[in-house]
């Protein structure tokens, strides 16, 4: 499995991001499913409506529905880490979502994210693992 942040999966879809291409290779190369953190979502369908038009989260959802992307539910017992991360960063101003990117690894036992945002999770230690491996 591989957890994906929003970052990866708007720039696969912006063709003249500069991320795109590494993006596009990364998505479509993995043999194992590509996860996302259900509140990942809201910001994927943001950023595809504004950037690109409505027929982009229609993508989105089609993706979902055709099992490309499977949805990872915020479990109960995530809660009270996403708190404990949001309070122990304070400086680095960790947002509800990429805590609960990190929650979601930590319980699934995930090491790698797919992410653009290195200098969030690049700063967070997970409590399973040294760091994790930020991708592309």
């Amino acid at each position: 499995m591989l957890l994906v942040d929003a970052g990866p999966l708007v720039a696969a879809v912006i063709v003249n991001d500069q991320h795109h291409r590494a993006c596009v290779e990364l998505l479509t190369r993995q043999t194992t499913p590509v996860v996302a953190p259900v509140l990942v979502l809201s910001e994927v369908a943001y950023l595809l409506e504004t950037r690109v038009g409505q027929y982009a989260v229609e993508g989105l959802v089609r993706s979902i529905r055709g099992g490309e992307l499977q949805i990872e539910p915020v479990a109960p017992s995530d809660w009270g880490r996403i708190e404990e991360l949001i309070s122990g960063y304070e400086d680095l101003e960790l947002g509800l979502v990429d805590a609960s990117i990190i929650a979601a690894c930590e319980r699934l036992g995930e090491t790698r994210l797919a992410t653009l945002d290195h200098r969030h999770f690049g700063a967070v230690q997970p409590r399973h693992c040294k760091a994790l491996e930020l991708l592309p």
